[in-house]
């Protein structure tokens, strides 16, 4: 188990039964760089991973 599978398992178990927009992510994401730039590579990076996730639609 990686380290970020702790965090992700708590948003599931927190917040799994809510549902989000994409709009509502994007401001959170740029929130959290706002607090932590240090990660902002890492959030452009899992941004530009989830926009351009292509299977996401089959």
């Amino acid at each position: 188990m990686y380290f970020t599978d702790r965090g992700i398992e708590e948003l599931e178990d927190r917040r799994g039964d809510e549902e989000v927009t994409l709009a509502w992510l994007a401001d959170r994401m740029r929130a959290f760089v706002d607090q932590n730039p240090d990660f902002e590579d890492a959030v452009e990076r899992f941004a530009t991973f989830l926009a351009r996730d292509d299977d996401a639609d089959d």
